[in-house]
């Protein structure tokens, strides 16, 4: 398989309809060739593992054990939940049928789609393409894989090396011009991940082929701190969520709503959390990552005077270096409130009672993440009952995307579809409906 960039229209309808070919020619449909290219992935990733971290460093700085943690390891473990689970998940389910419709047998099977397109994002540029394409693979589809252009040096690693160990796989390397020359074609589901403002470029082109699109958006994700938590833990949870991947992380907890006097304790207890976290000063630590662009640093430095800052608050533009930073007395109306931050700065926003935090997430658009700190079974109960987001977490943070079992998708403006595990078969596949009655009877 060639490693294909500067994609025009017409390269771009040759290798959707070389994919095409492939599909109806039923050579991906056998739960053997599933597992062989499941197999192949699983290969790719021990095999290329340091071309993959060195690249993944490039990029990012992404240390070593964060990037096997959340670039390899989390891909690994979702092949290995589903090599474990594919021959359930894709047997037929049969289905009760009502007594006017006897004799006759009905059941539910789930078939692939045809041709996927899976457009990654720059902040886990491995995971984040990869993880999907095991769905697509299990599912039994072939799949045209966009790396982001952001990451070049993540996307090229990819580009050299997925080809070669599994079939049925186009990669396109390139920057707008090659993503639009593909959203042109027709393809049979398309999986993306990224910003809403893409997001609505990316279904808008679907939607001129009826194609069902799978949207993994991001938002402000907040964190509920109740009087009564343990504090010092509760800060650990939220940092380790909020500053890996130097905050890049869609699920990173985006601000805090601190309830009742817990607002100054817990900045306290952050600013000690950063420190045995990254030492004294995190630009010399080889555990804390940069940010991706000049471009997204200026935008986050710009954030930064708004509000007092208990701890980070350093700059270096040629570095693409942002301190670990919490914020106190921050408004609402503050830009810092306004978009996702998606970077190193977390604000912590006083609120007097539960009524009041719920009454402030559920003003803003749903979030992919909820998290909340508490003792309070009440309060648990009242969180899952009135709010709505993507996924709730009670007692940490960014952790149950890890999950296999777990759906992992937004909801509203945080983005529409699920996937990992099982959920990455139904999101792959159209599940039919077969009804089998004799004609003799």
């Amino acid at each position: 398989m060639a490693r294909l960039e500067s994609m025009t229209s017409s390269d771009a309808s040759a290798v959707v309809d070389e994919l095409r070919m492939l599909f109806r020619s039923g050579v991906t449909k056998p739960v053997e060739w599933r597992r062989t290219q499941l197999t192949g992935l699983r290969k790719l990733l021990s095999e290329q593992a340091d071309v993959f971290l060195k690249a993944l460093y490039a990029d990012l700085r992404k240390n070593t054990a964060e990037a096997k943690r959340a670039e390899i390891a989390l891909v690994r473990n979702e092949i290995d939940h589903t090599l474990e689970n594919l021959d359930s998940w894709l047997s037929p389910e049969p289905a009760g049928l009502p007594y006017p419709l006897r004799p006759a047998d009905g059941r539910v099977v789930r078939e692939p789609l045809g041709v996927a397109l899976i457009i990654g994002p720059w902040n886990y540029p491995l995971q984040l393409v990869l993880a999907p394409l095991v769905g697509a693979l299990a599912a039994g589809n072939c799949a045209v894989v966009k790396p982001s252009e952001l990451s070049p040096n993540t996307s090229a690693a990819i580009a050299e090396h997925l080809p070669n160990y599994v079939e049925g796989v186009r990669v396109v390397e390139g920057a707008v011009p090659e993503t639009t020359a593909l959203l042109e074609q027709k393809f049979d589901t398309i999986f993306y991940t990224g910003n809403g403002t893409v997001g609505r470029i990316v279904m808008a082109a679907a939607a001129k082929h009826l194609t069902p699109v799978t949207l993994e958006l991001g938002g402000k994700s907040p964190a509920i701190v109740e009087p009564g938590a343990d504090l010092a833990m509760t800060a650990q949870r939220l940092a380790y969520g909020k500053f890996a991947n130097a905050g890049q992380t869609c699920v990173a907890p985006d601000y805090v709503l601190a309830i009742g006097d817990t607002g100054p304790k817990l900045a306290e207890h952050l600013a000690e959390t950063v420190k045995a976290m990254f030492g004294d000063d995190p630009a010399t630590s080889e555990s804390y990552g940069r940010i991706i662009s000049t471009r997204h640093h200026d935008r986050l430095t710009a954030l930064l005077d708004n509000g007092t800052v208990v701890v980070g608050g350093q700059a270096d533009r040629d570095e693409k270096y942002i301190a670990p930073t919490v914020l106190t007395d921050v408004s609402p109306d503050a830009p810092v409130m306004r978009d996702e931050i998606f970077g190193p700065i977390l604000p912590i926003i006083d609120v007097p009672d539960v009524d009041a935090a719920l009454e402030f997430v559920n003003e803003r658009d749903k979030p992919l993440a909820l998290y909340a700190f508490t003792e309070s079974e009440e309060t648990k109960r009242r969180i899952e009952t009135e709010t709505s987001s993507g996924g709730l977490v009670f007692g940490a943070a960014i952790i149950h995307l890890v999950a296999p079992e777990l759906p992992f998708g937004g909801v509203g403006e945080s983005g529409m579809g699920r996937y990992h595990g099982r959920y990455s078969i139904e999101n792959f596949s159209h599940v039919k409906a077969v009804l089998d009655k004799p004609l003799a009877g």
